[in-house]
């Protein structure tokens, strides 16, 4: 592929597919989404294109969920999906449930909060998570904080009621 929207999908490609991944928790429609955005970046090249195709991509992800089970949505941390040596079971079994813990703690944020820790996650700056959410710049830095905050007591209520329920 080659020209200018051949150049941002070579530059942009895995690291869109990769948040995509982690918004949805599903390889294929991360793809089919990303392929949508670029499409759209052939009809109207962007300006500034890392914010503009996250921007697009996350909206694709919001128009689909509005009609889509939300139950059928997952969000996938890659990085603690990779084992990093053999694990016992009992290391394995451990594993799976922070996944789960931190999968239900994102699933209870807002979309915006959610999407801000992402893209934080992804490498973006401030000005470009604001550009790609609509945010102001410097309301960027106190979205992150709180959902940051948001996010751990989330987690925390989610350990409290595991053993209290134990």
């Amino acid at each position: 592929m080659t020209g200018p929207v051949g150049d941002l999908f070579v530059e942009y490609h895995a690291s869109l597919v990769r948040m995509l991944y982690r918004r949805t928790g599903d390889r294929d429609r991360a793809e089919e989404i990303a392929q949508e955005t670029f499409a759209r970046a052939v009809v109207a090249p962007p300006r500034n294109p890392r914010p503009w195709l996250f921007a697009v991509a996350l909206n694709l992800v919001r128009e689909e969920g509005r009609t889509a089970v939300r139950q059928a949505r997952k969000l996938v941390l890659f990085k603690a999906e990779q084992p990093e040596h053999s694990a016992t079971p009992d290391d394995e079994l451990e594993r799976v449930e922070r996944i789960a813990g931190v999968r239900a703690a994102l699933d209870a944020l807002t979309d915006r909060d959610r999407e801000a820790l992402l893209l934080k996650a992804e490498g973006f700056s401030y000005d470009e998570i604001a550009a790609t959410l609509g945010l102001a710049r410097g309301a960027v830095g106190t979205t992150l904080a709180r959902a940051r905050q948001r996010l751990m007591a989330a987690y925390r209520g989610r350990e409290e009621n595991a053993d209290a329920a134990s």
